[in-house]
């Protein structure tokens, strides 16, 4: 067996946040992820979007303690995985005077069911993400109609 038989599904996520700072409560939150065997966290980096339109890209750890930076030692950072092109799209996402956290995951709690589906000969033909939003507003209609 080899490593690429035993992965789990692979996220990406672009978090957006109001201003150009990222707060070091986020950091410890992700990590909980990582030390309890759910996420391998595979790359990190810091978008910021200034007044002016400009992205600029930051490597996690060049990103300091007081962001998100002590998250540096827990990144596989996979060379070559993002690329310009990936941070540019993310910066385009962004509304101006913003920052964001461009993450890219292994979904560890999978693991064992990717690799079983792929060992049978299954592969993924689709894939989505309700937003939470949706779900509560759906729940919310059908609690109206309860009354």
């Amino acid at each position: 067996m080899t490593f690429e038989d035993e992965l789990g599904p692979i996220d990406y996520v672009v978090i957006e946040f109001p201003g150009t700072e990222l707060k070091a409560e986020l950091a410890p939150e992700l990590l909980r992820l990582i030390e309890g065997g759910l996420i391998h966290l595979i790359d990190l980096v810091v978008v910021r979007k200034d007044a002016d339109g400009t992205v600029t890209a930051i490597e996690v750890e060049d990103a300091g303690e007081a962001s998100v930076g002590l998250l540096a030692t827990a990144v596989a950072d996979v060379p070559g995985l993002l690329s310009e092109e990936d941070v540019a799209a993310a910066g385009d996402a962004l509304e101006v005077d913003t920052s964001a956290l461009l993450i890219v995951w292994e979904n560890l709690w999978a693991a064992p069911f990717a690799a079983a589906t792929r060992r049978l000969g299954g592969q993924m033909v689709a894939s989505g993400r309700i937003p939470v939003a949706d779900l509560l507003a759906t729940i919310e209609a059908g609690d109206a109609g309860e009354d």
